[in-house]
């Protein structure tokens, strides 16, 4: 007597859930491509009245001094608070400090803090490929024409679109789960309005007038937002195109040593690609990297702790033969 088997039947698999979209849809283009304009343009504009008052010899030490008071902390927010400790968490400490790096960087106007890591941690996710927010390299052409077009849309073209634009919620759900960087994020306007309302407060304090209040304004508030965004965006697309490799990397990151105390340590960007996590972009001892010295006394000060160093024989490791110059 014969037997027939069963066919075989699979299994019923587990349900997966689908997988989350790379890109952030945007509701209202025409809206944040507007608010993106009046935030570059408007700095531009007052810089000329910054250059006006200086040729005019209107401009006193006063308005220098809160420049300088604004820019430094400010620009600290970013690359220590922004980039090294909440994008690629080169370090740890506590909720408190973590507030108030991210507070910081977001007086800078560069967009909301979990928008900022998002876009930052997927350019790494596709570096000088397509899927990169802000690539020199992809889609631009070539020749000179296409250079330039592609030194423009790393620069400052791809702020007003978003076809490319990191999802929050892929490349940055610890932030989202994290209630005090999630409150930063939902107040960002409240930070961006106290960065201009400080450096009015200092020229006042300063200068004891509401005149040098406003002059104070103009100098720690436009120009600082100027100078800090321009500087920023080249790490984005200078950096990415001129310079010296030291290490081998899958992108064009190069180091601009020119860059390097303007951007506070960030323009070691090879070095950075590099060794992502590394809470030091400045990896030889003329490598100016202030960033890395405001971690290290905030390490000494038991403030910051797990610091992420690179080892020399890791450096060693992915050296090319010889730094290779592309121009400078």
């Amino acid at each position: 007597m014969s037997t027939v088997s069963a066919p075989l039947v699979a299994e019923p698999q587990a349900d997966r859930p689908p997988p989350l979209p790379d890109v952030q849809p945007c509701t209202n283009e025409r809206l944040y491509r507007t608010i993106t304009g009046v935030v570059t343009i408007a700095p531009i504009l007052f810089l000329a009245v910054a250059v006006w008052q200086a040729w005019n010899e209107s401009l006193h030490w006063s308005d220098l001094l809160v420049l300088a008071i604004t820019y430094i902390p400010i620009g600290l927010g970013v690359t220590v608070g922004f980039h090294r400790l909440l994008t690629h968490r080169s370090f740890k400490t506590s909720p408190f400090v973590r507030g108030v790096l991210a507070a910081l960087g977001s007086a800078a106007i560069e967009g909301p803090v979990i928008s900022w890591v998002a876009d930052h941690r997927k350019h790494h996710a596709y570096s000088d490929r397509p899927g990169d927010p802000h690539s020199p390299h992809v889609d631009h052409g070539a020749g000179w024409r296409g250079a330039l077009r592609g030194l423009a849309h790393a620069h400052v073209g791809w702020l007003f679109l978003h076809t490319e634009r990191a999802a929050k919620q892929r490349y940055a759900p610890d932030l989202l789960a994290d209630p005090v960087i999630l409150f930063v994020h939902s107040t960002s306007l409240l930070w961006m309005l106290l960065g201009l309302a400080v450096p009015f407060g200092l020229g006042v304090a300063i200068g004891g007038s509401v005149s040098a209040g406003l002059t104070g304004l103009l100098w720690g508030g436009a120009v600082r937002v100027f100078v800090l965004h321009h500087v920023t965006y080249s790490v984005n697309s200078l950096c990415h195109f001129f310079g010296q490799r030291r290490f081998t990397t899958g992108d064009h990151s190069r180091n601009l040593a020119w860059l390097s105390l303007a951007s506070l340590g960030e323009a070691w960007h090879n070095n950075h690609h590099a060794f992502p996590t590394s809470a030091f972009h400045g990896l030889r001892r003329f490598e100016l990297d202030p960033s890395a010295v405001v971690i290290r006394l905030l390490e000494r000060a038991g403030l910051v702790w797990d610091v992420v160093r690179v080892s020399p024989e890791r450096q060693a490791s992915r050296a090319l033969g010889a730094a290779t110059e592309v121009g400078m």
